[in-house]
């Protein structure tokens, strides 16, 4: 009897995916999910991670293990990667806090499509696990867990394994120093030497050399060679904080040494080869500096490649009560407790020096506590401001933006830990709470940002009255 012959391509087709030796070969937590998110199969390290059975596992959603939520994350507020690749995305990706069964972690989290000649939609899950950052209580690292330091470690993780010159922009202690560390740190370079430079902490006459070094006899007091910052850094990263304070001579220099990963030290004459990867900061307006011809507008493309914003810390009040655990934890074993009155100063207070002055406020706290509990007595400046202070209703403000005081005070009062109790609290939805706390963030009255606000009208109030009924038009 003939037989139809097949041709090796066609006996080797494969009539399904074997699912659980897709995903068991990686390191990393890995599952295969379906449209609908349940999971289809995960690896050991996900079982580790999130369950210890994996029968706790299959079948379930994935929003269910990893956020504890019976809701997919688009409709708490979040991104989904999922949903990304439902919308025509070639994959998608999210920045998360999973529920570990070692504790709350952050999470980078991918998702690809698989190939399944079932013809049933099927994705792959990757989750990286962030090392330099926590949403609890930790005794190094950043911490913080507010939607807009989330922002800024999704920021942080997506160009740390890049080679790309890296500009952090913030208000003066708001952690440039920590996040560059930290960007080393994920980077290919994280084994290699950091070196920092304190741009606004060098003579004029003196960065030059310090930067690239110099030869015996280049000056008067050179008397033997010394080995630039730049040498020191040779295979890792170079952080100069305050690039704003340079002088445009050095703006030059800095430039060609960019341009052309070389560079002289003083009073040499070969030039030597350079391997660094550049981190900037700056709490300067650069762009205004450019304006004004101070800044090379240059050398301000050059290190501008990725700029990473920092919040301030008045612009993610809800990680306060997180950062006083987290300070005074580091200050002191163990850690006093702080009241409810003075936490709630702590909370009031609007830091125009950001998280360097609350470490200052709570130093000064241990020492007058005398390690007991801190009490409003314990915070003096505080006190006094809060004794002084003036009424929202002193004065006639706009109605915008006495929405933007009320919310700010609402967080705070709320310690910004439980943003679904505080919604329903003012009579809003949970997506519409996390956009005002956009706009709080971005320093903006919602009437600025009518696309995003629903034709927000100037003055209009936009909380919920008793009912829970909006005051807003509709798409608010």
């Amino acid at each position: 009897m003939n037989r139809e012959r097949q041709s090796p391509t066609e006996k080797q087709k494969p009539t399904h995916v074997d699912l659980q030796a897709l995903v068991e070969p990686f390191p990393e937590p890995m599952i295969v999910i379906g449209d609908d998110y349940r999971i289809k199969a995960a690896n050991q390290a996900y079982i580790e991670a999130y369950a210890q059975d994996r029968r706790k596992i299959v079948g379930k959603k994935c929003h269910e293990v990893s956020h504890h939520s019976a809701v997919p994350c688009d409709l708490a507020g979040e991104d989904c990667p999922l949903k990304d690749l439902q919308n025509g995305s070639p994959h998608g990706k999210a920045f998360h806090i999973h529920h570990s069964l070692g504790g709350r972690v952050f999470a980078n989290v991918e998702v690809f499509p698989v190939e399944n000649p079932d013809h049933s939609p099927l994705y792959l899950e990757r989750i990286q696990t962030s090392t330099i950052a926590h949403p609890d209580p930790e005794m190094d690292g950043l911490v913080g867990e507010s939607p807009a330091f989330s922002r800024m470690l999704a920021a942080i993780h997506r160009v740390a394994h890049q080679n790309a010159t890296v500009l952090l922009l913030g208000e003066t202690g708001t952690g440039k120093d920590l996040v560059s560390q930290a960007i080393h740190k994920l980077s290919p370079r994280g084994g290699k030497p950091f070196v920092a430079v304190d741009c606004s902490g060098l003579p004029e006459n003196l960065i030059e050399s310090e930067l690239f070094g110099h030869e015996k006899g280049a000056f008067t007091g050179a008397h033997s060679r010394k080995m630039g910052l730049v040498e020191a850094a040779r295979g890792g990263t170079l952080f100069l904080d305050e690039i704003g304070e340079l002088p445009l001579n050095l703006q030059a220099k800095l430039l060609r040494l960019l341009e052309t990963n070389v560079y002289r030290p003083v009073g040499g004459v070969d030039a030597k080869k350079a391997d660094i990867r550049l981190i900037s900061a700056t709490h300067r307006d650069l762009s205004s500096m450019v304006r004004e011809g101070t800044f090379r507008q240059d050398l301000f493309y050059r290190i501008n490649v990725f700029p990473v914003h920092l919040p301030a810390l008045r612009d993610r009040p809800g990680d306060i009560p997180l950062l006083v655990e987290t300070i005074l934890g580091r200050l002191s074993k163990p850690s006093p407790p702080v009241s409810k009155d003075a936490m709630d100063l702590l909370l009031s207070h609007d830091y125009p020096g950001n998280i360097r002055e609350l470490k200052n406020i709570l130093e000064r706290a241990l020492i007058l506590s005398d390690g007991r509990e801190i009490l409003p007595d314990h915070l003096p400046d505080l006190s006094l401001r809060s004794e002084t202070s003036t009424s929202f209703f002193q004065e006639i403000l706009p109605l915008a933006e006495m929405e933007r005081k009320y919310l700010q005070w609402a967080l705070q009062k709320s310690g910004g830990n439980n943003l679904p109790k505080l919604a329903k609290a003012l009579g809003i939805s949970l997506r519409t709470l996390y956009r005002k706390i956009d706009f709080l963030r971005k320093g903006l009255p919602p009437e600025e940002n009518g696309s995003s606000s629903g034709g927000q009208e100037p003055g209009r109030l936009m909380f919920g009255n008793r009912k829970g009924e909006t005051l807003s038009p509709k798409g608010t």
